[in-house]
């Protein structure tokens, strides 16, 4: 997700509770709630670099784990050197480092809800795992957010024309979370009933091998389908409220034929690279005058019918099948 969705959901987090916790909490749950995002320094390695460190070991159990032991100790060192406001909750170790602990094990919950997904197993095992129900960026859930602590900001200023006491933050920072988790499960029962729809169907006269269905930004209901059959990739739109999906309007990537300069990029350390974090990996090799150039897009980032191209390496090659260029485009 956005670093500004992550951090009004760390804020929740403090105001429905956790705030009464400990001297730090919210403090320690803005800053764990990005923490994992660190990795992003290591990002401009190379061409692919982006894609390698992103989301890698900051974004796993034992890397969460780490970073929040890290973040309580630096924070339990500055509480013990800083004098104590008045009427703030009493410094408590232990509930220090389980806060920083949930704000970064948030992040990475929250990751796993979008369709790029996570790799929480590294360094044991490097599988990208997604719940694939969430946009990257989601208007909606950000409009919540920032609702469930508008409204009790609101009141709060009336409350001081009129002269009466200032209500707390608290409810609408449950509420925004117990609407967060209600969002989630409108788009997870979304996500089911379209793959039911895709799975229903042939395509080209082939049954499915793969699919998968990706959300849209921001109607919950509306999707876009990826099928691989044998010999190409479907794609299409899909909603969740309408009775099934149309097969007849797909737009259609026909898998290549397989050839030398094909296998060659393949071999390349960005196409390494990106052919482990691809889901629907589709190539396109176009022989040029001075050699070849070879396109890979990962399909599940792709809108039906938009001439977008995110997600996508190039790279090119001489006539003697040797890389003259690498490059990476999101």
């Amino acid at each position: 997700m956005d670093n500004l969705t992550h951090t009004l959901t760390a804020i929740s987090l403090g105001h429905a509770g956790l705030e009464r916790k400990t001297r730090f909490a919210t403090l320690a749950l803005v800053l764990g709630s990005n923490l994992p995002d660190i990795d992003l320094a290591w990002s401009f390695r190379g061409p692919a670099g982006y894609l390698k460190y992103h989301r890698g070991i900051t974004h796993s159990f034992l890397g969460v784990t780490v970073l929040a032991a890290g973040l309580g100790l630096l924070l339990l060192y500055l509480a013990r050197r800083s004098p104590a406001k008045r009427n703030a909750p009493a410094l408590n170790a232990r509930w220090l480092f389980v806060i920083c602990w949930i704000a970064t094990a948030t992040h990475l919950l929250m990751d796993f809800s979008n369709a790029y997904g996570v790799r929480p197993f590294l360094p044991f095992s490097s599988r990208w795992y997604a719940w694939g129900i969430m946009p990257i960026v989601d208007p909606i859930l950000l409009g919540l957010l920032v609702v469930g602590w508008g409204l009790p900001a609101l009141f709060r200023l009336i409350s001081e024309e009129v002269g009466a006491g200032k209500p707390g933050f608290r409810r609408g920072a449950i509420l925004a979370l117990v609407c967060m988790a209600l969002l989630w499960g409108l788009r997870d029962r979304a996500r089911r009933r379209v793959l039911g729809q895709l799975e229903s169907h042939n395509y080209a006269d082939e049954a499915p091998v793969r699919l998968e269905a990706f959300p849209s930004m921001p109607n919950p209901f509306k999707w876009t389908g990826v099928v691989e059959t044998d010999a190409a990739f479907h794609l299409l739109p899909a909603n969740a409220l309408e009775d099934d999906v149309d097969v007849e309007h797909t737009e259609i990537f026909h898998k290549p034929s397989p050839s030398a300069a094909l296998e060659a990029a393949s071999r390349t350390t960005t196409a390494t690279v990106f052919y482990d974090f691809a889901r629907f990996p589709w190539a396109q090799v176009t022989e040029m005058d001075d050699g070849f150039e070879i396109r890979v897009r990962d399909l599940r980032f792709a809108l039906p019918y938009t001439q977008q191209e995110r997600f996508e390496i190039r790279i090119r090659l001489d006539k003697s099948l040797r890389a003259v260029s690498e490059s990476f485009h999101f």
